[in-house]
């Protein structure tokens, strides 16, 4: 790392760096391990090939594609790994120490026995700070590895050291990471769904605002405190046996009830009910429906209409809202954390007289949603949490957002 800036490589280059550290690793002439430590490998491409072993110390791999690479006992200390894709990946006992994962894609990878505990680079600058390697890194990302964000579904981190490391809204659903230890780890807004945390130190954990349903975890040990808004298994609230009728019913009724303009049918509301598991809302014509308050966690709105509808404060975490039309709704302080808003249309509902209705996500979060492709035209986004968003290819022309925490927003 020459003058504190990373080196520079292209495709090609990295190409023949991974081809010699192949050969090395089956012990062919002319190998060599490769040492890519302080390198700028962001974007490139490591697909199927294999870097067990290597060395990529401080290294930055923003947005590399490493799908199905191989990096096994492979050193990746404090390196940049920011929204790289790493599923089917194998990183056995790789050192992940100080490591920044924020927003990157762990489906289906092997992490049994990777080492994530905090980590700082020597060759920090004279503040102490990461900048001269990684100008983009937030403060969050310095010390304890983060995972913040990150996909690791089925992902396998058994036996793995994980303490004081950043999971925070990340995606884990049916990981197994019995026999890890987590101790100080950071869980909250993650969703744990069927992740089998047996035999683990779980010591001074988070679990704040995560979602438990189905996992295997003792919560005995952890205080009461550190689950605060914490949803499992058991419904909060009113539930789908407390509906005066079946969801399919109600649907039904509040299309008569929006054909008719209300002289007939009734309004479908859900406000307060805990819905998950139990409601499918695909295509559905839901204009004007009302779930304030509602708990909607990983439900489906893909290609629904819900002009007009009122989801306020409501948890719509994981949920599904691929082309729906929310032209006009209200979502003020509603939970949209890693949900997919791809395509949807959020500009103003025109209504009588000329007028128009705009969309309002004011204080709403929307932490690693996907919102790429939407019309995002005079949305209230103020005081919205907007951290780790995709917006690329989104209108958002007279948007408003003031206030808004737009860190790691990708455009």
């Amino acid at each position: 790392m020459a003058d504190g800036k990373l080196t520079r490589l292209t495709q090609n280059e990295l190409g023949a760096v991974i081809t010699k550290h192949e050969a090395f690793l089956a012990g062919r002439q002319g190998g060599m391990r490769a040492n890519l430590s302080y390198h700028d490998l962001s974007g490139l491409s490591f697909f199927g090939r294999n870097l067990s072993d290597s060395n990529l110390t401080g290294a930055c791999l923003f947005e590399a594609n490493l799908r199905n690479a191989k990096f096994d006992r492979a050193t990746l200390f404090c390196a940049d790994l920011r929204s790289v894709d790493l599923c089917d990946a194998s990183l056995l006992r790789a050192d992940l120490r100080g490591a920044s994962l924020r927003g990157a894609n762990l489906t289906g990878a092997n992490m049994e026995g990777v080492d994530l505990r905090e980590g700082a680079l020597a060759t920090a600058s004279d503040t102490g700070d990461l900048k001269a390697a990684h100008e983009k890194l937030t403060v969050a990302d310095k010390g304890g590895a983060n995972l913040s964000g990150a996909n690791l579904s089925n992902a396998r981190l058994s036996g793995a050291v994980a303490v004081d490391t950043n999971f925070s809204d990340a995606t884990i659903k049916s990981a197994k990471i019995s026999n890890a230890v987590l101790k100080g780890a950071n869980f909250s807004g993650a969703n744990l769904e069927n992740a089998d945390f047996s035999k683990c130190d779980l010591r001074n954990v988070n679990l704040r605002n995560s979602i438990l349903t189905g996992t295997a975890i003792n919560l005995s040990e952890i205080p009461k405190e550190d689950q605060e808004g914490a949803l499992t298994s058991t419904p909060q609230g009113l539930s789908a046996k407390d509906l005066p009728k079946p969801i399919e019913q109600l649907m039904k009724l509040h299309e008569i009830w929006a054909d008719s303009k209300g002289l007939s049918g009734q309004q479908l509301d859900i406000s307060k009910y805990d819905l998950r598991g139990c409601a499918n809302f695909q295509r559905a014509r839901l204009t004007m429906m009302k779930g304030v308050g509602a708990i909607l966690y990983g439900v489906n709105f893909c290609e629904s209409q819900l002009q007009a509808a009122d989801f306020s404060i409501a948890d719509l975490r994981h949920a599904n809202f691929e082309s729906a039309d929310m032209r006009g709704g209200k979502f003020s302080g509603a939970q949209f954390t890693n949900c997919s808003l791809q395509k949807a249309k959020l500009q103003p509902l025109s209504i009588a007289s000329g007028k128009f209705i705009a969309t309002n996500l004011a204080q709403a979060s929307l932490r690693f949603a996907n919102l790429s492709g939407a019309n995002l035209q005079q949305v209230n986004f103020r005081d919205a949490d907007l951290s780790d968003a995709n917006l690329t290819d989104t209108d958002t022309t007279g948007a408003d957002f003031t206030g808004a925490n737009m860190t790691g927003v990708r455009r």
